[in-house]
């Protein structure tokens, strides 16, 4: 088991657009094993290779209550259908939460930590994981999502609970 540090914002790489990964080699692999026990160390739901210092385009997900986890490499969503506003937390701003807008249903393919590619549909809270996550591929964070007075706001707030939060992971 290897729980890798997590980046807070807004430390790079979380504001960079990731890199496809163009082979999946053991070392792919063993960072999604990494990943998978990083994000269940944090009580997170998903967590993206940028959110682990990692430029890759890689996210790993475990959908709550169901003993479904996935690694997904090169993720695109090719359809979306619905809207739904529900509110969202990020392992690089923890105890930051706000409301966010989003699909409800979406259609993904990807590649598996095997190298096999998958075709899916996701709806819910696992296609809100899946946007999250991809989000973060693509250099954007779940504030860049609401409108700029809750964004002002949220990230202020994140300013003092940052400050806290390096000093008790420091600590510890």
């Amino acid at each position: 088991m290897a729980v890798l540090n997590v980046t807070l914002y807004p430390d790079e790489p979380l504001l960079s657009v990731a890199e496809p990964i163009p082979s999946i080699t053991p070392k792919i692999v063993k960072l999604a094993s990494d990943m998978f026990d990083t994000m269940l160390e944090y009580e997170g739901v998903g967590l993206a290779a940028p959110q682990v210092g990692v430029s890759k385009r890689m996210f790993v997900l475990c959908e709550p209550e169901q003993a479904r986890q996935m690694c997904l490499i090169n993720p695109v969503i090719v359809e979306s259908d619905g809207h739904e506003v529900g509110e969202e937390g990020c392992l690089s701003l923890p105890q930051i939460y706000a409301d966010v807008a989003r699909a409800t249903q979406v259609r993904v393919q990807a590649l598996n930590e095997n190298g096999e590619p998958v075709d899916f549909w996701a709806e819910g809270l696992l296609a809100r994981i899946i946007q999250h996550e991809l989000d973060h591929l693509n250099g954007v964070i779940f504030l860049d999502r609401v409108d700029i007075l809750t964004r002002q706001d949220k990230l202020l707030e994140w300013e003092k609970q940052r400050q806290r939060y390096v000093q008790a992971v420091k600590e510890q």
